[in-house]
């Protein structure tokens, strides 16, 4: 319905195939490790491959989806859906997105971004029922946190002072910091806050 409504071909190549034969080729050395994050993150490394054979093959700008939320505690996966040659939402919260799809939908005066995309729970969808507050905050307590600790410089301890849970801060501080090395190797995208 979004493509329809925004005018956008959409093309759906299943990605099945190609996963097996990664879990296949994989198999002898996997032997004994349960399936983790590991697989999961072959499905988005799958999904990006295939995007560039067709940005080869077309001359096509691979969009990376990623969103500053996602990007600064590492939740998006290197060289699968942070893959791309411009990351729109690169330095857009998660909360700012839905804000920005809402006034979207203001400015029309229709749902040209459909309720579902908006009300649905967040998820990487790289297992079944996965959300990403399983291991996430929401994104209305995450973003403010985000905010305090990257653009504002806030401390661990400050960022608690104003209300947030020590643990879960402290834990969201070393995601970030753990992280740059995937950032490092992001595309470029639009700069908005003072610090992306």
């Amino acid at each position: 319905a979004l493509a329809r409504n925004l005018g956008i071909r959409l093309v759906v190549i299943p990605i099945e195939k190609a996963f097996s034969s990664y879990l296949e080729t994989l198999a002898e050395h996997f032997q004994g490790a349960k399936p983790d994050v590991t697989e999961e993150n072959i499905q988005a490394r799958v999904r990006g491959n295939i995007l560039f054979a067709l940005s080869n093959k077309f001359g096509w700008l691979v969009l990376a989806c990623s969103n500053k939320s996602e990007t600064a505690v590492g939740y998006t996966t290197l060289y699968g859906d942070m893959a791309g040659g411009f990351i729109p939402l690169k330095d857009v919260p998660k909360t700012i997105a839905y804000k920005l799809a809402q006034y979207k939908n203001q400015k029309e005066g229709s749902e040209v971004i459909p309720a579902c995309v908006l009300t649905k729970e967040p998820s990487a969808e790289l297992r079944p029922d996965q959300k990403d507050t399983d291991t996430l905050p929401p994104y209305e307590v995450l973003d403010p946190i985000l905010q305090a600790y990257v653009e504002d410089d806030l401390s661990i301890d400050q960022i608690v002072a104003k209300g947030f849970d020590h643990e879960m801060v402290a834990r969201l501080a070393r995601l970030v910091d753990r992280n740059e090395y995937k950032r490092r190797q992001a595309a470029p995208g639009i700069k908005i806050t003072p610090r992306n």
